[in-house]
């Protein structure tokens, strides 16, 4: 008997080696009728959107079905879909749906949906390399830095969200104010002066896990006061600035806020940014929503100075309603940038040619070495829609947040909490025989209600102790109809609290 040839043995391991591709036409053809039933349900879905509930609490079965224990054989794909459809697709959060409002979510659209489809078939590496999607998110940025006034050969990079790209502001600030080399000295046993970080009492939570994670440690925040507006108290910052630099710390950095979290105000940019120039300050702007009120004719004196900031973050995935995850950091100096986060290392250093040439600029500006193409999606968009209209969507949210704020006004039983400068509303259900605990806990149960009855996603918050339903709106599908709903939902609900308290 011949012994087996070399070639027939490796074809052998060939035929028992798995493959996660289908194997043969046929098995191509059913995945492929698979993925066009997949994308004619998302399609439906996402079309009758306005038809179904906002938010479905997830049953037990379903919770049951998805934490299951570990798969070690497979089943068909078609089987798994399934049971996707029945446990999975009804029971996300809500935020696509035209009456979704909380916190400050993405809604998503369907060109871009389908935009990341693309990209995840591409499978793109994108930290940098001579390719195609390296170009395109180099395009997006300058376009950004243009749309948001800051110069052409501004830095930048697309990150998961906000609080990434605030993070990496921050870092850059901390690299470029420290007055010695943090990145090779650090923060253990430092003999230098306490690097100081500053932002209002209404800035937003990422600030002070950022400056946890530095090293920094929380001492080194200090929380300024706001004004009754909401804002920044400009002349108490620089009363603090002016005490630490006395007592021999080292202020380096500003936080600004272009739209807070929980009430959508805007500080004084052009005077924090005087302030900054004056005393030599990092100005980082978190922009994660209301720095886009730039694209609009009619807001965007809103956010004047804003072009100034040494660093700024803002979210896509908000009020560019593309889906998540995506967001943005552009930083005025490439150098100070580049110099926060580059590494060397022999496997990654650059070519004179071939995949390499050009280097890793993106990996060398922030943490990440891998990074999926994010930009596709946005430069997809940005390509099929235009500007002006984000511009025209934009505004109309603001409008539309202009009348939910007189609804209330005229509403006898509604109240407002706070001034509402942009597209955040915060209001509360009313009684006048009832105090501010009875109000917060019956407010408490309106939120609740509001989300459990299918109809609308709101969120909450507390100013000056009195609880609060918030409104957020970033919501392309939203109609003027839908916040007379909201209104008049607000006063039956909670009537009907009331009366059972």
């Amino acid at each position: 008997m011949p012994l087996p040839t070399r070639s027939s043995v490796s074809e052998e391991i060939d035929r028992q080696q798995p493959t996660l591709d289908p194997a043969t036409p046929e098995e191509w053809q059913e995945l492929r009728a698979l993925g066009h039933r997949m994308l004619d349900d998302a399609f439906d879905d996402m079309a009758t959107l306005r038809e179904q509930p906002a938010w479905r609490p997830l049953p037990e079965a379903s919770a049951i079905a998805l934490s299951g224990r570990i798969p070690l054989h497979g089943r068909s794909a078609a089987e798994v879909y399934n049971a996707l459809v029945e446990h999975l697709v009804p029971y996300t959060i809500g935020n696509r749906h035209p009456r979704a409002w909380g916190w400050v979510r993405g809604t998503g659209t369907p060109l871009a949906m389908l935009a990341d489809m693309l990209a995840s078939g591409l499978n793109a590496h994108v930290a940098g390399g001579h390719q195609a999607p390296v170009v395109m998110e180099a395009a997006c940025l300058r376009w950004l830095a243009e749309l948001m006034g800051m110069p052409a050969e501004s830095s930048g990079l697309l990150t998961t969200g906000a609080t990434m790209a605030n993070l990496i502001g921050l870092a850059v600030g901390r690299h470029a104010k420290a007055d010695y080399d943090v990145r090779k000295q650090g923060l253990q046993g430092c003999v230098h002066p306490q690097l100081l970080i500053y932002g209002s009492t209404e800035t937003h939570s990422w600030a002070l896990k950022a400056i946890e994670l530095m090293g920094l440690g929380r001492d080194a925040y200090r929380r300024i006061p706001v004004t009754d507006a909401h804002r920044i108290d400009v002349e108490q910052l620089e009363l603090q600035i002016q005490r630490d630099r006395d007592a021999g710390h080292r202020p380096a950095v500003v936080i600004a806020n272009c739209g807070t979290v929980n009430t959508g105000a805007i500080d004084d940019l052009p005077a924090i940014a005087a302030l900054c120039r004056n005393h030599d300050l990092w100005f980082h702007v978190d922009g994660a929503f209301g720095a886009l009120l730039r694209l609009t004719q009619e807001y965007a004196g809103l956010v004047r100075g804003i072009e100034q900031a040494d660093s700024l973050a803002f979210d896509l995935h908000k009020w560019i309603y593309l889906p998540f995850e995506i967001g943005c950091v552009l930083v005025r100096d490439p150098s100070l940038h580049t110099a926060t986060f580059v590494t060397q290392a022999s496997y990654l250093e650059e070519a004179e040619g071939g995949i390499m040439a050009g280097g890793l600029p993106f990996a060398d500006r922030g943490v990440e070495l891998t990074r999926g193409f994010r930009a596709l999606k946005l430069w997809m968009s940005l390509q099929v829609h235009g500007v002006h209209t984000y511009s025209r969507l934009i505004a109309g949210n603001m409008e539309q947040a202009a009348h939910l704020e007189r609804l209330i006004q005229a509403a006898p039983r509604l109240e407002l909490i706070a001034p509402r400068p942009t597209n955040v509303v915060c209001f509360r259900y009313r009684r006048p025989e009832l105090d501010d605990p009875a109000l917060n806990a019956l407010n408490r149960r309106l939120v609740i209600e509001l989300q459990e009855s299918g109809r609308y996603i709101v969120s909450s918050t507390t100013l000056d102790s009195r609880y609060a339903v918030r409104v957020a709106i970033t919501n392309h599908r939203s109609q003027m109809h839908d916040f007379a709903a909201l209104a008049e939902d607000c006063v039956r609900f909670g009537d009907r609290l009331a009366a059972n308290a």
